[in-house]
């Protein structure tokens, strides 16, 4: 296992909710308007499709992640439903990518949702995006025998890796962040106060950016992890999918007929 145990300051117990909302928000607002997650959408709405899948579970959602912007290309025209959980649930934001894409079936899940031990009413296709890095070995595995052991599917889908490239381009995205508090609606004091005049935000977003980068699973970390997990039924993908920010991607799915939707 190459990973390293790194930590990153939003995942800190004393660091307030409050700039991790901030610090969340500015993030995904990020991922939304640049496209970031679009190398994946093919191959993940392919996944969902093979699987028999429904609807889609999204885990460790934070604010909704990149399913604002991506949501179209995955349903492709379906109305596939997404429901939204994280361990520490946000409302607010999950309530805004609701809203942000009408019509979607996009809906939050106000319990609280361990990733490692999915309840079993939350049925469907599990996506995690750039969140698997926050997980040591043991509970990232967890996640995966999780899924397998209840026949789900199971997407991992990560913008972070540890090479040059990556972490120079990281460098932009407090930049990103910055605009995306100047254009964002409706226009929010603390929202500027904290990304423009005192760059809070912009801050976090760089160093934690760099972090995730080093904290990273590498192709064969990921491969690691799932051995043992096999059936005749059951595969795993593991790659890149190609882009300006290339998406390292591990999908386990249990092959079934291809859903209607």
């Amino acid at each position: 296992m190459q990973r390293q145990r790194w930590f990153e300051i939003h995942d800190q117990p004393w660091f307030p909710a409050y700039f991790r909302d901030l610090v969340t928000e500015g993030l995904e607002a990020v991922w939304n308007e640049n496209r970031t997650y679009h190398p994946i959408a093919a191959r993940l709405r392919e996944a969902v499709r093979q699987s028999g899948a429904e609807c889609i579970v999204d885990l460790c959602s934070g604010g909704g992640g990149p399913w604002a912007g991506l949501y179209p290309e995955v349903a492709d025209g379906s109305a596939i439903p997404v429901t939204l959980t994280d361990l520490y649930p946000n409302a607010l934001l999950a309530r805004r990518t609701r809203d942000e894409t009408p019509g979607s079936g996009v809906t939050a899940w106000h319990e609280p949702v361990d990733a490692r031990h999915v309840p079993p009413e939350l049925r469907g296709f599990r996506t995690l995006f750039s969140s698997f890095h926050h997980f040591d070995p043991e509970a990232a595995r967890a996640m995966l025998a999780d899924a397998f052991a209840h026949g789900e599917g199971i997407a991992v889908l990560e913008g972070a890796r540890r090479n040059a490239w990556t972490m120079i381009a990281v460098t932009a995205v407090p930049f990103l962040g910055f605009r995306a508090a100047l254009t964002a609606r409706p226009l929010r004091w603390d929202r500027i106060l904290w990304s423009c005049v005192i760059p809070v935000v912009p801050a976090i977003l760089w160093v934690d950016g760099i972090l995730s980068c080093l904290r990273s699973y590498s192709l064969d970390d990921l491969r690691e992890l799932t051995e043992g997990l096999s059936a005749p039924d059951y595969e795993w993908q593991v790659g890149d999918a190609p882009g300006r920010v290339p998406i390292r991607y591990l999908i386990g799915s249990r092959k079934r007929e291809t859903s209607s939707w």
